[in-house]
């Protein structure tokens, strides 16, 4: 149970967070090929990198009885995003040290208020739309990367834990269906000896 709750909210923490990261860089995609332009390998690979994770997220939430009973197989799968992860979060290294605002002083603005008159400048905050946008891919790719690991380490020890649970299931049937045979064994054993005796009784009186 404690595996189900767990499992179930890194999955949505990871589908809430892969969800921004597509749409943003689809947005970029888009706009590359309607400019009949190459798209950069860095918005690419991680493009790539969240619609696969988007999608096994999404399955295997929504599938879990399923995924349950294949938890190391799930395990690998994640392990195998974790890395893939960070390789579209290297890609876009370059953007952690961009500056995407810039503050410029605005166009001053006059007040009066009797002896309070007088005047205060305004600040314009200029954000660059395309930086904010790959710096917040790139947060939040870190993020998952994290989300994956944590998911992958849970599939890990619940596979593990129902590969033992299943060995001690099948050992525990194999001992008493041995116990059983024996038994009956035993039982004929002592049947035929009875009977044995009991002709030979016969044939002396």
């Amino acid at each position: 149970m404690m595996f189900a709750i767990l499992f179930a909210f890194w999955r949505f923490m990871e589908i809430i967070t892969l969800i921004p990261i597509m749409g943003m860089l689809a947005w970029f995609v888009n706009l590359h090929l309607e400019s009949n332009v190459m798209t950069p390998t860095y918005i690419l690979v991680m493009f790539i990198v969240s619609v696969l994770a988007l999608a096994w997220a999404i399955f295997t939430l929504f599938s879990y009885h399923r995924s349950s009973a294949n938890a190391q197989f799930v395990a690998f799968i994640d392990l195998a995003f974790f890395g893939a992860l960070i390789a579209g979060v290297y890609y876009l290294r370059f953007i952690a040290r961009a500056d995407c605002a810039s503050i410029s002083p605005g166009s001053s603005v006059d007040f009066d208020f009797g002896i309070l008159s007088g005047r205060v400048s305004g600040i314009d905050v200029n954000v660059n739309k395309t930086c904010s946008m790959l710096k917040a891919s790139f947060a939040l790719g870190i993020m998952n990367v994290v989300f994956f690991f944590i998911t992958a380490i849970l599939a890990w020890i619940h596979g593990d834990h129902a590969v033992k649970t299943e060995r001690r299931y099948v050992e525990t049937r194999r001992r008493s269906h041995s116990r059983g045979h024996s038994h009956s064994r035993r039982s004929h054993s002592g049947h035929r000896s009875r009977r044995s005796s009991h002709s030979h009784h016969r044939a002396y009186v």
